[in-house]
């Protein structure tokens, strides 16, 4: 279990915690069992990301694995928007967050030290986390095996990908990861969120990438195809993150152009899910 120094807890307790979270966040808030995981984010009126999260469902409340970057921010606007509802938010500054880079057993093993184990529920095969007190943090493994497990299977990260008020939800796949409740009530952001995916009107995703080659990757270097297809956004292990222009991307496949970084070609990995989103754009 590596711990995780860029990510916070915040706590929110109380009553109406979940009716509060309801009409905020894009994650649902019923029919949530206590001690599992849902992905979300809290999003400005205009669509765009603030800040997401592993929203772990406790007796009396939630806490949210946040980016520590973010959390204070976050905390802030929750405040804001909480009124005279019955929810306590507070930073747990004392815990420290633990995660697994292994496919999560079944069932899910006991960690003495941790007060909560969780899910992360973005991974394919899921990856274990954990809470436990900020003394007994064990600091001996490296943060980097962390990211090129992460980066290798397609999970962008709040701080490393993004900041805030960057990108929109579907930019970042949390419509394809299970952060985003479409059928749900109404929360801050729903109405261009919703149009996008209506109108079929996703421009960028975040894919995984490989040179096949010893290519030095530079976050923020361009993929070319000839012109700019996307972005890196980050890079750990060999592989590569990077923020994709999918209509850009399309018309280069179409032109059997080659996708280079530094001149380098460059493999994009497609899921099963960009292959259906082009083949619908492919027939409007």
């Amino acid at each position: 279990m590596i711990y995780l120094p860029h990510r916070a807890i915040l706590s929110l307790t109380g009553p109406d915690t979940l009716v509060l979270l309801e009409r905020l966040v894009t994650n649902a808030t019923d029919d949530w069992d206590e001690g599992t995981t849902r992905y979300g984010a809290l999003l400005t009126p205009q669509g765009k990301v603030l800040s997401d999260y592993l929203a772990l469902r406790i007796a009396d409340g939630v806490l949210l694995d946040v980016s520590a970057e973010h959390v204070d921010d976050l905390a802030k606007r929750l405040k804001m928007f909480r009124l005279r509802s019955k929810v306590e938010i507070t930073r747990l500054g004392n815990l420290a967050i633990i995660a697994s880079i292994e496919d999560a057993p079944n069932p899910m093993p006991k960690l003495s030290d941790a007060s909560h184990i969780y899910l992360d529920p973005r991974y394919l095969g899921g990856r274990i986390r954990g809470i436990i007190a900020i003394e007994d943090v064990d600091q001996n493994h490296s943060i980097d095996a962390y990211h090129v497990d992460r980066v290798a299977n397609g999970i962008p990260e709040q701080g490393f990908d993004y900041g805030a008020v960057e990108v929109f939800p579907a930019d970042i796949n949390m419509d394809v990861l299970g952060g985003v409740a479409l059928k749900k009530g109404c929360f801050v952001g729903q109405e261009v969120v919703s149009r996008m995916h209506r109108r079929g009107q996703i421009r960028k995703r975040t894919l995984l990438f490989s040179t096949g080659a010893d290519t030095a990757i530079e976050t923020g270097a361009e993929l070319l195809a000839p012109a700019p297809v996307g972005s890196v956004s980050s890079h750990a292990g060999g592989h590569g993150l990077a923020r994709v222009r999918v209509d850009r991307l399309m018309k280069a496949e179409t032109a059997g152009a080659t996708v280079t970084l530094n001149e380098t070609p460059v493999t994009i990995t497609k899921p099963d899910w960009l292959v259906r989103e082009q083949d619908a754009m492919k027939q409007t």
